[in-house]
């Protein structure tokens, strides 16, 4: 007979939206052991498994710590519920959570205030509390005093039957599938998964049913929303945009440059730092697509993307709101894992906007087999040449032709724009290397500018710093002669140091924040002045530092806005990146461009 040895989570910490699908491990009369679904339309020696998922609710009303989810809270900011803060900000786990939590927390505040126009009296009263015992805080988190965020307005909170009730505890049916995703309706509540096998025959169960407990299931974490600012111009125009509100130009469009961090990096003892549950792949998917969704970009640029993951994951998904997608895998010369966890480049855009007119891929293993059957290499050994060169890093070129109307020059009619997603190495030491890559790349774009006058977008993941030869390379055209990371070059690679050049004007998006003119004094103190680049664009325990770009050709397009960058305090509270909040190492850029008149670049 079929029966059930164990069944178990990935992880213990239900999250709401986040699917959760348990591990049920069966062994077979003859007994091998099988992991596979086994369902009732498809029996497996006359047994098949019946799933059902129950929410246990106590009669104890429970809310959980805005800032430690994963925690009952014990206390209430009472200054959120006077300003109408959304409830489930309020909450905190211990009166040492509040306090260490405040000079966060305190920004709700400020913003709750600004919104009503209050004199900002408001905040040293609630200081002043903090620091009485027991005032400002509502630490009597019993019964009616958390009812708020446990209850949805008038509807009833849970379906009128109830399937089982023992001790103060009541279990309600939400599911009877392997999969569940918890709702709004669950936070504060644990879960339990039932298996059974059930014969094919008769439907009954032949065997008690293997259940399993989860925690209680918890909010999703929402960060504060990024604003979408106005740079293009002096006007009256610069400052804030709301993306879920703003009204594009006809003309406009928006590009997201995204390295979202592969799961296969993501492991416990490198982000140790972050909440295991916030590192699984299963929660991190979620927000990640809600994140990229909300940015409503015409253009997405994706770095770090598993292929089983584009896949199965991020290509249906994002063809549900209108994209259609493109995907280059690295090459696997070097790597030797699972092939369907390679990751490689993704690019998305707009059906409705955008179609897809030609397709690029470029590998920089080719390119360095090329180079060794030129004889290039006469002084180097052609292997060691190689191992050297060949990193399996790719990038992803696409032409796309706008449905817009734009004042771009029109090639035969066609309103084109040509966009490059790649990811260079990561190999600090490999300074060449990636200099090389880049250089490679930027040839090769060379070669389409050449064929058609058509505006051009550079995107990615650079692991290069600002004021690096990688970076120079692509923001001034050329590299320095006397540039320190010229003196890296142990197979000639890089010389003569004068090909070190190209001729597409490109300039980098964010460097707009600075631009002449506007008046942008936030956002600029998240800007290194020396470098006119973002001050960081990846944030972990050990690094923090710009390696992300946007670049545009400054001759055919214009920047209008930027999405508004993170500061580095706000993100110190989880200690780095990953977070609860943000899903990746890395941080989302965005920038809205418009097409200008241009003059041919052919002579």
């Amino acid at each position: 007979m079929l029966s059930v040895l164990r069944v178990h989570l990935p992880s213990d910490i239900p999250i709401v939206g986040c699917e959760l699908t348990p591990y049920v491990l069966l062994r077979r009369p003859d007994n091998n052991i099988l992991t596979e679904d086994v369902p009732e339309t498809n029996p497996l020696d006359g047994y098949f498994l019946r799933y059902k998922w129950f929410r246990i609710q106590s009669d104890k009303k429970v809310a959980v710590c805005s800032v430690h989810p994963s925690e009952q809270a014990t206390l209430q900011c009472l200054g959120c519920v006077k300003a109408k803060i959304l409830v489930s900000k309020s909450y905190h786990c211990s009166p040492k959570c509040f306090s260490d939590a405040w000079q966060h927390h305190r920004v709700l505040h400020d913003r709750a205030a600004s919104a009503i126009n209050e004199n900002g009296n408001e905040d040293e009263e609630l200081l002043g509390r903090l620091n009485s015992v027991g005032s400002g805080v509502n630490s009597t988190l019993s019964g009616s005093a958390s009812s708020a965020s446990l209850t949805n307005g008038s509807a009833p909170l849970y379906p009128a039957a109830v399937a089982q009730r023992s001790g103060g505890e009541t279990w309600f049916e939400v599911g009877r599938s392997k999969t569940y995703t918890p709702t709004a309706d669950d936070i504060g509540h644990v879960l339990k998964f039932e298996c059974v096998v059930v014969d094919a025959e008769t439907k009954l169960s032949v065997c008690p049913p293997s259940t399993l407990l989860t925690s209680r299931v918890i909010p999703a974490p929402t960060p504060s929303p990024r604003h979408l600012i106005h740079v293009g111009g002096v006007d009256n125009m610069s400052g804030k945009i709301d993306i879920d509100g703003r009204i594009p130009s006809a003309g406009n469009f928006t590009v997201l440059s995204y390295n979202i961090l592969s799961d296969s990096y993501a492991s416990n003892e490198l982000y140790s730092y972050c909440p295991s549950w916030a590192l699984s792949w299963p929660y991190r998917r979620q927000n990640l697509l809600r994140e990229i969704v909300g940015y409503r970009a015409d253009i997405i640029c994706l770095q770090e993307v598993q292929s089983d993951h584009f896949e199965e994951f991020f290509a249906p998904e994002l063809d549900k709101h209108g994209y259609q997608a493109l995907y280059k895998r690295k090459t696997n010369e070097v790597f030797n894992g699972n092939i369907n966890t390679i990751d490689g480049c993704a690019t998305f855009f707009r059906r409705d906007r955008f179609t897809h007119v030609k397709k690029y891929e470029v590998e920089f293993n080719k390119a360095a087999q090329s180079l060794a059957e030129a004889t290039l290499f006469s002084t180097t050994p052609r292997k060691l040449a190689l191992n050297r060169l060949v990193k399996d890093n790719v990038a992803l070129i696409v032409v796309l032709e706008a449905k817009f109307s734009y004042q771009g020059i029109d090639n035969h009619g066609k309103r084109l724009l040509c966009v490059a997603n790649t990811h260079v190495n990561v190999q600090h030491d490999l300074k060449d290397v990636k200099l090389w890559q880049v250089h490679t790349l930027l040839k090769g774009l060379e070669k389409i500018a050449a064929s058609a006058d058509i505006p051009m977008l550079v995107c990615g993941d650079f692991n290069s710093v600002p004021n690096s030869a990688p970076h120079g390379l692509l923001a001034m055209g050329k590299v320095e002669p006397n540039h320190p990371d010229l003196n890296t070059d142990p197979i000639g690679i890089l010389r003569p140091h004068s090909k070190m050049t190209h001729a597409l004007p490109l300039v980098s998006a964010y460097s707009s924040f600075v631009r002449p003119g506007v008046n942008l004094e936030q956002h600029r103190r998240r800007m290194d002045p020396t470098t006119n680049e973002p001050l960081f664009t990846n944030c972990t325990r050990d690094f923090i530092g710009t390696l992300d770009y946007i670049f545009y050709t400054a001759d055919s397009l214009t920047v209008e806005s930027l999405l508004e960058l993170l500061d580095e305090e706000s993100l110190r509270k989880d200690t780095a990146l990953p977070s609860p909040e943000w899903s990746s190492d890395h941080i989302a850029l965005l920038a809205e461009f418009r097409c200008k008149p241009i003059r041919p670049r052919r002579n």
